[in-house]
């Protein structure tokens, strides 16, 4: 039996979840889904009424079957090999480079991991580090800026909100995914992330970071 987290994105700026090079990553941010999402669990982050081009609420931003889940530490020691567009490099001219989300570098046993420049900042590190794994697939939907409506049946497993559901969305699993797969797409991204960050002066984002901070266990 799968669980199916659901919870509302206020800022989608393509490092959380991180859709590119047809990888689906959720490493920072959502400690609380992070640390108990389970191998075929399902992630959808779901559309804000604030968001950054107009009220997405009702609306699918994206949607990942959980194909993996190894801890941060791990991340970091496999990203050289699996995936290196995940380590990020802020002065690329290339977008997934810079919102890589292998931000943590545990290269030093004897010490905390630091953090690697990149879309968080100093102010996200508690936040980031509680989540403990990072959840990993390539079966994923990614929509953006350009988010699809949820049938009228479905809608009870959005909210406006801080933090998550999962337990009380547990009649609506089967019925998301068969909806999701009914729709005949193709895995990957079909939209483009909808909020571009600052990068002359970017320290996280604190809209993100207050959600994180009252994101609750399940």
């Amino acid at each position: 039996m799968f669980r199916l987290f659901s919870y509302t994105i206020p800022v989608d700026d393509g490092a959380a979840p991180n859709p590119f090079q047809g990888m689906c990553s959720l490493a920072i941010c959502k400690p609380g889904i992070r640390r108990v999402a389970k191998r075929d669990d399902w992630v959808a982050g779901l559309g804000s009424k604030n968001s950054h081009s107009g009220d997405f609420s009702g609306h699918l931003v994206f949607a990942m079957r959980v194909e993996e889940v190894i801890s941060l530490k791990e991340y970091d020691r496999q990203a050289p090999a699996r995936w290196p567009h995940r380590i990020p490099n802020v002065h690329s001219a290339d977008l997934s480079n810079r919102l890589g989300d292998c931000i943590y570098d545990y290269s030093q046993p004897s010490r905390s991991p630091s953090q690697r420049p990149g879309v968080h900042g100093a102010g996200n590190v508690e936040t980031d580090l509680g989540g403990e794994n990072v959840l990993i697939s390539r079966d994923f939907y990614y929509f953006g800026c350009r988010p699809i409506s949820l049938p009228d049946y479905l809608l009870p497993i959005c909210h406006q909100t801080q933090g998550h559901r999962s337990d009380s969305n547990a009649r609506y699993a089967d019925q998301f995914v068969a909806w999701l797969r009914s729709l005949g797409l193709t895995q990957g991204m079909h939209g483009w992330p909808d909020f571009m960050v600052d990068w002359s002066g970017c320290d996280g984002c604190s809209i993100r970071r207050l959600d994180d901070q009252n994101d609750p266990p399940c």
